[in-house]
């Protein structure tokens, strides 16, 4: 089958050299010349699911006859050589925690079963806008929190896709789609996606509308995908037709994906996830660094200058700053969502604990926000961008409980101790499926200074262009 992985899920045998995601881009010259078509490009993702789906439960909800009538009207569209943009026809997967007007929106939670708002958020309504066709709702953890849902890691079923778009990263990892939207606060895409295999960006933040009603501090609506090229084209599309979060300007950058662009310096973040990761991992990320190095490209680590060494001290226990910010941020919510009985074990003593918080709290949190986003405007003379992992190590088990720091919490989803900072930061990430542990994706986390994103895109596709995955 055309565009779809060569691994086959559960296989527990990743291999980056030759696993290849499904795509869109490289099936759309065929839509152009009349050989294909969007809807028989639909059928093969739905055939993917079919095959798939049972085990590795990436979706909430399809809606099979809706996107077979947009892939329909997009096949009439490429007929009369007016497509609406690259995307028209891409079946796009949408994390259930944004709004669709022909689909329930249920929060990964019982108290929202089968709620149907009847109304697109912003970038579903920019997608549809764009041709792209919505297939169906991806599975989030509770509330986009901790509480994990039924989906498996599409590469070994014992282990978790990580969270929150836990659905979204599968969907994608699984060649069911070229593309599936995801949202982060803490660590919610680049984790999942780099567990998954996936290319995935979080953007600057407020670049992309977050979406109605989720109103907390350091969202950032981002995008999974097969491909770095349909990565960027579904955020342009985004971009451009449903606009930033209020306040924000925006994506910055043209339609076009960034080129390979070799950095001439990157900064080496150990952050607080080196301490968590074992040594396959880190000998794997080592292996990366040299191969970089070779190509000539100069790498600071915090021993090489006192400015990264001090960023580095700003940014450790940045998992225990998230959660302040988010506990508080999410009080009123959770209070409600408490008294219909059905809120979860797990979120209910996360509201106890939040009740400890005062305003006073909430405070030195965001002034230390403040702080750490001034500390890292020192960075931007030493190097074009920053490196380091996605995660500290493959996914885990399912059901393992990762430490966070904090002797009352931990996460059911692996650790987000290499993508906290950059969600209070509010700067954009790539990563990109470089590495394997054990036979499981690992990804390296590229990160940018604000509204770098289509430059930091183009270094991921040079990383992707000149270094050699590494399995370990």
């Amino acid at each position: 089958m055309a565009n779809q992985q060569q691994n086959a899920p559960d296989s527990g045998s990743y291999d980056p050299t030759n696993c290849r995601l499904r795509t869109f881009h490289d099936a759309r010259p065929t839509f152009l010349d009349g050989s294909d078509t969007p809807r028989a490009y639909l059928e093969q993702c739905l055939e993917t699911i079919d095959a798939h789906e049972p085990t590795v439960q990436a979706w909430v909800t399809l809606n099979t006859a809706g996107a077979r009538q947009a892939a329909d009207e997009s096949t009439e569209r490429y007929k009369q050589g007016r497509p609406l943009s690259p995307i028209d026809g891409m079946p796009i997967g949408i994390k259930d925690v944004l709004q669709t007007k022909d689909m329930p929106t249920t929060l990964g939670s019982p108290i929202f079963k089968d709620r149907q708002t009847g109304i697109d958020s912003a970038s579903v309504n920019a997608l549809r806008l764009a041709g792209a066709v919505i297939l169906g709702k991806t599975v989030t953890t509770e509330f986009a929190f901790m509480v994990p849902g039924p989906t498996t890691n599409p590469f070994d079923s014992g282990a978790t896709p990580g969270g929150s778009s836990s659905g979204s990263s599968a969907a994608v990892g699984a060649g069911m789609v070229p593309a599936a939207l995801g949202n982060q606060v803490v660590g919610s895409i680049i984790r999942p996606a780099g567990y998954c295999a996936n290319f995935a960006i979080k953007p600057t933040l407020g670049a992309l509308h977050g979406g109605e009603g989720l109103s907390l501090s350091q969202l950032h609506l981002g995008v999974h995908a097969g491909s770095l090229q349909d990565m960027w084209s579904v955020a342009y599309e985004i971009a451009q037709r449903g606009g930033a979060d209020p306040g924000y300007p925006g994506l910055y950058g043209p339609e076009e994906p960034a080129p390979p662009g070799r950095p001439g310096a990157l900064l080496v973040l150990e952050t607080e996830g080196w301490a968590q990761c074992d040594d396959p991992t880190r000998a794997g990320f080592n292996r990366i660094l040299d191969q970089i190095r070779g190509h000539g490209v100069t790498l600071l680590t915090r021993h090489d200058h006192p400015a990264l060494d001090h960023f580095e001290r700003s940014i450790d226990q940045n998992v225990a700053l998230c959660r302040i910010l988010c506990s508080y941020e999410m009080r009123w919510a959770l209070r409600n969502y408490r008294d219909t009985g059905l809120l979860s074990d797990d979120l209910c003593l996360w509201l106890e604990k939040a009740e400890e918080l005062t305003l006073d709290d909430y405070r030195q949190a965001l002034h230390r926000r403040e702080q750490m986003r001034s500390d890292l405007q020192a960075l931007r003379p030493l190097a074009d961008a920053m490196i380091t992992l996605s995660s500290p190590g493959p996914a885990p088990p399912l059901g393992h409980l990762a430490e966070s720091g904090e002797p009352d919490y931990a996460f059911k989803t692996g650790s987000p101790a290499f993508n906290a900072a950059t969600s209070a930061l509010g700067t954009p990430a790539v990563t990109v499926p470089l590495m394997a542990v054990r036979g499981l994706p690992v990804g390296v986390q590229l990160i940018g200074h604000p509204h770098t994103d289509w430059t930091l895109t183009g270094h991921a596709n040079w990383l992707m262009d000149n270094i050699d995955p590494v399995s370990v």
